[in-house]
């Protein structure tokens, strides 16, 4: 059963600018999906329209099977969500912000929420205005957390933190809801964490969904070919291939995210472009992206 479906999606700012066209994402339970794409990509924009907070111009959104514009409270009882910019009210004390929370949801855990104040060792009598930015992104995770949502959305949650607070504000998401199924969707610039955690990737580019595989799949079936710089137009012939995702012109070599393995990428490449001499191996997910984000398709 799906979590959350989003269909042909479009969302723009601008008069013919589009931000978000035509796309589609389906999310089913117990999945943790890691949602990517470069600043402007639309990542906090699809996370919004899921959450309700902002309005599609096309297509539909549904959450447990509802529209959360038109039943924002039934779903917002079952959604946890966390983001880079989140304020918590800044005159409230931390057992303050723990307390509205705790009234507004009937499957609170106050176990889970003493458990969390001491793994964050926060200090229950302190202003959120008093506290680092970590230690408030570390209330608003243990707000988002503690009615055991069934659907928690991170948006850039561990921007701005250092390596430390980072991997410990991610685990504590991952490990404190392992056992409640939840269904997990977090947009980051991490790529190592969206590796470690995720076990499918969403990439947005160019206004769609490029890429949306399990991280096995990125593994086994993605690869990156370099391909010597000749003859001329070996950019404009790769891209032609639909198979090739990407294209950046370097200096050893114009370097190709491909949707095959290794041995296939390099048989297609002779094939096609008569060049029988690339090199092409499987990648991490952080040079594929810096790869297809920083060259053209």
């Amino acid at each position: 059963m799906s979590v959350l479906a989003l269909n042909d999606i479009h969302r723009s700012f601008e008069p013919g600018v589009p931000v978000l066209d035509g796309v589609d994402l389906t999310v089913n339970a117990g999945e943790v999906v890691g949602l990517l794409g470069r600043n402007g990509a639309g990542k906090t924009t699809l996370i919004h329209i899921a959450m309700g907070m902002l309005q599609q111009q096309e297509g539909t959104v549904e959450v447990f099977g509802l529209d959360p514009h038109r039943k924002p409270v039934e779903v917002k009882r079952r959604v946890g969500f966390v983001s880079e910019n989140q304020n918590l009210p800044a005159f409230l004390r931390v057992r303050e912000v723990i307390e509205l929370h705790r009234g507004l949801f009937e499957s609170w855990n106050d176990e889970m929420a003493r458990d969390l104040v001491e793994r964050f060792d926060l200090r229950p009598g302190a202003r959120i205005k008093t506290l680092s930015k970590g230690q408030a992104r570390q209330v608003a995770l243990l707000c988002a957390l503690c009615h055991k949502p069934e659907l928690l959305l991170l948006d850039e949650p561990a921007g701005g933190l250092d390596a430390l607070a980072r991997r410990e504000f991610l685990e504590a998401s991952i490990q404190t809801l392992s056992d409640t199924g939840t269904t997990i969707v977090y947009s980051s610039h991490y790529l190592s964490d969206v590796e470690r955690l995720a076990g499918r990737v969403v990439m947005l580019h160019d206004t769609k969904v490029l890429i949306d595989n399990s991280i096995d799949e990125l593994h086994e079936s993605f690869s990156i070919a370099l391909v010597p710089h000749r003859p001329q137009g070996t950019s404009d012939a790769l891209l032609a291939l639909p198979e090739c995702l990407g294209v950046r012109g370097r200096t050893d070599a114009v370097h190709a995210v491909f949707r095959l393995d290794p041995d296939d990428a390099c048989a297609l490449i002779t094939e096609k472009l008569g060049v029988s001499d690339s090199v092409c191996r499987t990648a991490g997910l952080e040079e594929m992206f810096i790869e297809i984000a920083g060259g053209e398709r």
